[in-house]
């Protein structure tokens, strides 16, 4: 365990300084807002598209979907298609519409677009916008830093009042160095370590077993439902379950941490290519994922705590300096979403507030100065949520997920293919997404089917209604 500690240590410290190199680096072209939040709408297509997907699955890939397929044996493997599922309508309905609208008004943030798209009037929309980013984003990030002290407990034993803090300063310092175009590099390099581990990590414990005849045979016989496709539920909860586990794939098009990928791409050509990037990263990532954790059945039963299972099965399977490095894809998942957050939340108050709706004018380096200190602000207040309570962070993460999704998802798809959305139809929509959200979850719906299938459901719904309706009172 010694050795295995300071291989981790060297291979962490190598990691940091790579991470905080970047942020060095990308800080001497943050000379603006646009840059900073935006990157000058720079991104090319290896960097756009792994750098979406990796902010977009965070720890809950390589903890929570292991963990998932650990507990929840093949039944699990649902949320491939709905995670690929939520890919292609990114990429092939949203990504270059978004990113041709967005850079033709001059829009920075998801609430810039939506202000833009529906013209003057009150601020209300935007200010609905921020307060559903703003909340959600601090759930997402608090479930993100619980992850480090996860990882760090099982790891090392180190307890996450400790853990905790230090991941959160490495995050927050290049981040407030470089922006958005620091937070776009880094994921693109956490991204590569993040399937690079997995897909490691999984073949490793396929051998381990005798490959595939071995793997079914070792799980058939510690527990033979592990296999089977309704994993021994009753048919209403497999159905259910199904449901749910596709339905994850209707958050993505509302995920603001995403969207600003596709609005900061150079060109046409990026979209294009980033497609097939994106869906091959995400492939490799799930199938990985969902091979670990039948595998962990046989090699590891009887775990307390199902998302403990890639640390162990890293520290137990693999020579001690491709554990360290393997280990070190858990923080790059959660490093790389945490970051991305934490920008699109302070864009939210530094832009979409102080400079959008405040009277009085600031210079560039007065609004970066804002943003870099709001950044500072978010990153502590998240920490606390993180350190006041532990969460189970697949559920927890799917909440914030939900939110997000219910309120942004129908909205943006309406106002890229539809012309008859109104103002009040977009503010309905994403009041009903919100509030369907919270209601199905905190009144145990959710047990039976996950929250956003319904909120994305009745907020399209939503939108489309008042927005019929509007109109007609208008005419």
């Amino acid at each position: 365990m010694t050795e295995l500690t300071g291989a981790i240590v060297v291979v962490f410290i190598l990691y940091v300084a790579v991470m905080l190199g970047i942020g060095w680096w990308t800080s001497r072209t943050a000379h603006s807002p646009e840059q900073f939040f935006l990157a000058d709408r720079s991104l090319k297509a290896w960097v756009t598209a792994v750098s979406s997907t990796a902010s977009s699955e965070s720890a809950w890939a390589v903890l929570g979907t292991v963990g998932l397929a650990y507990k929840e044996g093949l039944s699990a493997a649902w949320f491939l298609p709905g995670c690929l599922l939520g890919y292609w309508i990114n990429w092939k309905f949203l990504a270059e519409p978004l990113r041709r609208h967005s850079h033709a008004t001059n829009a920075i943030t998801v609430p810039d677009y939506l202000e833009s798209r529906f013209g003057g009037g009150s601020h209300l929309l935007r200010w609905l916008s921020v307060v559903i980013i703003f909340s959600c984003m601090m759930a997402y990030v608090g479930a993100q830093f619980t992850a480090i002290g996860k990882t760090f407990d099982s790891i090392f034993g180190i307890p996450h009042t400790l853990s905790i803090p230090i991941g959160g300063v490495i995050i927050l310092t290049y981040t407030m160095m470089g922006g958005f175009l620091a937070v776009a590099w880094t994921d693109f390099i956490q991204g590569l370590i993040m399937v690079g581990g997995l897909v490691l990590l999984a073949l490793v414990a396929l051998a381990e077993l005798g490959g595939p005849a071995g793997m079914v045979s070792a799980i058939d016989q510690v527990n033979p439902d592990t296999l089977a496709l309704m994993g021994g539920k009753t048919l209403a909860g497999f159905l259910g379950g199904v449901v749910g586990l596709l339905g994850i794939g209707l958050g993505y098009p509302g995920q603001p941490h995403v969207l600003n990928r596709y609005m900061a791409a150079k060109n046409e050509k990026v979209i294009r290519d980033g497609w097939w990037i994106a869906l091959g990263w995400g492939v490799l990532m799930y199938v990985s994922a969902i091979l670990l954790g039948l595998c962990g059945n046989a090699l590891f039963p009887g775990l307390d705590d199902p998302e403990h299972l890639f640390p162990k099965a890293a520290e137990s399977l693999l020579p001690t300096v491709l554990t360290a490095i393997v280990l070190t894809g858990v923080l790059a998942a959660i490093m790389s979403t945490v970051s991305a957050q934490i920008i699109v939340a302070a864009s939210s108050v530094a832009h979409d507030i102080v400079h959008r709706l405040s009277r009085r004018k600031r210079t560039h380096a007065q609004l970066l100065a804002i943003s870099r200190a709001t950044i500072a602000v978010l990153g502590v207040g998240a920490m606390g949520i993180a350190l006041a309570k532990t969460q189970v962070i697949f559920w927890f993460v799917l909440f914030a997920w939900s939110g997000l999704g219910a309120s942004f998802g129908p909205l943006i798809l309406f106002t890229l293919y539809s012309k008859n959305v109104t103002r009040q139809g977009a503010i309905a929509g994403m009041i009903t997404g919100f509030t369907v959200t919270i209601v199905w979850k905190v009144s145990g719906l959710s047990d039976g089917l996950y929250e956003l299938v319904p909120a994305f459901l009745l907020a399209a719904l939503a939108v489309w209604g008042v927005s019929r309706a509007t109109q007609k009172a208008a005419t």
